[in-house]
Formats: C-alpha cells, structure tokens, sequence
C-alpha cells in the first residue's frame, strides 16, 4: 500500500473518535444531552472546565466534521510520523485547547459572552500552522479557486484572513479560536525547538 495513503494511530483515532461522537449527537435520543454538557458553555450555568476538552469532539453538522477531520488526515498524517505519536497528540490538545482559551479571552473583552463553541477547528489551525512551518514550500493546491500555493503563503493568508473576520465579526464562526489554535501552535513549536526536542 503506497505509504502516502497510510494514517498513523492517533490522526486514524482522532477520526474515529469524532465521527463516533458526531453519530452519537445526530442519532441517539440522548444527543442534545451530550452536546449540553460537552460543547464548551462559556459564560452560562452549564459551563465546567472538563469542555475545554470535550468542545474539541463535537460538531454541528456533517459539513463542519467532513472538513475538520479532512484537513486532519491531510496534515496530521505528516506531523504524527515527524514528531511522533505522543508529541503530535500532546501538540493536537494543546492546540485545541489554547484555540479556547483565546476566544474565551477576546469574547470576554469584547463583551460577546455567553458562548457556546464545538469543533476540532483550532486543534486542526494548529496543524496546518506546524505544517506551513516545517514544510514552508509544499505546495498546497487550493478548492476555491483550484491554484497551487505555497504552505507558507498560504497560512500567513489564512491566519490574516481570521483575524480580520474575528474582528469584524464575520459569520456564526470562532474566527479567534483559529488563530489561537495557530497562535499556541505556533509557540509550542518554538519551545520545542529552543528545547532541543524538535529541529526546523
């Protein structure tokens, strides 16, 4: 089998724990229940911390699922065998959380509390940035429009892109998340590197 097509153990757990979950929520009597208490509820009486967590394996529809976890094994796959399985598992939570913890803090500033985020999508922005720094001149080949562009580029884009849209307070989107799952990715990285652990 060409090695290419091959998922490494935690990106093929991830997915599987997600669409698991995601099956869970549309099909099962209890679903709302699941998303009540593991969606993360900032700001209202159904908050606990264990979300921060749990707000990372639900999703609100199958488009928002598909592209998560497609972007996962695209980008995760590569990663998991560079750093490892721990160190790419460790780096995937501490992206998804961090993505938390800063829209948390810009919602708070803002004044947009009460809050109700799921998603994998800042965990996933944390891969793509760690793709973009250890491999800047991979070409990525873009959907819309369909056009070659380096991961470089195409992450600094993107991350400008979200902040703009998070300033602007663009669609039903946690635009901040993704910038703070790029943002946390992007440091860990770099801790790492001055550690002595990974080199790039």
């Amino acid at each position: 089998m060409n090695s290419y097509f091959q998922t490494p153990p935690v990106v093929k757990n991830l997915i599987i724990i997600n669409f698991l979950v995601y099956m869970a929520t549309a099909l099962l009597p209890v679903g709302p229940r699941i998303m009540e208490f593991g969606a993360l509820s900032l700001g209202t009486p159904f908050f606990h911390t264990y979300q921060f967590i749990t707000y990372m394996f639900l999703h609100g529809g199958f488009d928002h699922i598909f592209f998560n976890m497609f972007a996962l094994w695209m980008f995760g796959r590569t990663l998991e065998y560079e750093l490892g399985s721990r160190r790419f598992l460790i780096f995937y939570m501490v992206c998804g959380v961090g993505a938390a913890l800063i829209q948390y803090l810009t919602a708070l500033v803002l004044g947009e509390l009460p809050l109700i985020l799921v998603g994998a999508s800042g965990a996933v922005m944390g891969l793509l940035l760690a793709f973009g720094v250890l491999h800047p001149n991979a070409v990525i080949m873009l959907l819309f429009p369909p056009i070659p562009l380096k991961a470089k580029w195409f992450v600094i884009g993107y991350a400008v892109l979200e902040l703009f849209l998070g300033w602007r307070g663009v669609g039903n989107v946690a635009h901040f998340a993704h910038v703070g799952g790029m943002l946390w990715g992007f440091l860990l990285l770099h801790w790492w590197r001055r550690t002595g652990k990974i080199h790039f």
